[in-house]
């Protein structure tokens, strides 16, 4: 059995709890396989999760087919995964409203 990640929701709890993510452009640096990306997307008008790693965003993007039964159908248009790095971001400046790093160190 694998072990479940953060099985008391307490990352999401936290994260509404110092942002708010109504309606807010989200840019997410490092958001590997969107575990965390998932959780406040509902939220946002607008999701971009970067990460350097190809097999990692392969596997966000696979879980949103996967589950979408269990998420608003809008979120396909609203969440966004590109490949790219925290040193060159590939979008224009002031674009968004909550940039979140997070596991990413």
């Amino acid at each position: 059995m694998k072990p479940q990640k953060d099985p008391e929701n307490f990352e999401r709890k936290y994260l509404f709890d110092f942002a708010d993510f109504t309606d807010a452009r989200v840019l997410e640096i490092g958001c590997g396989d969107g575990r965390l990306t998932w959780k406040y997307a509902p939220a946002s008008s607008l999701t971009v999760g970067l990460d350097p790693d190809f097999d990692e965003l392969r596997l966000a993007r696979a879980d949103y087919e996967v589950s979408r039964r269990d998420r608003p159908s809008d979120l396909r248009g609203r969440v966004h995964f590109a490949r790219a790095s925290a040193y060159h971001i590939p979008l224009p400046k002031e674009t968004f409203d909550i940039a979140l790093l997070s596991w990413s160190l």
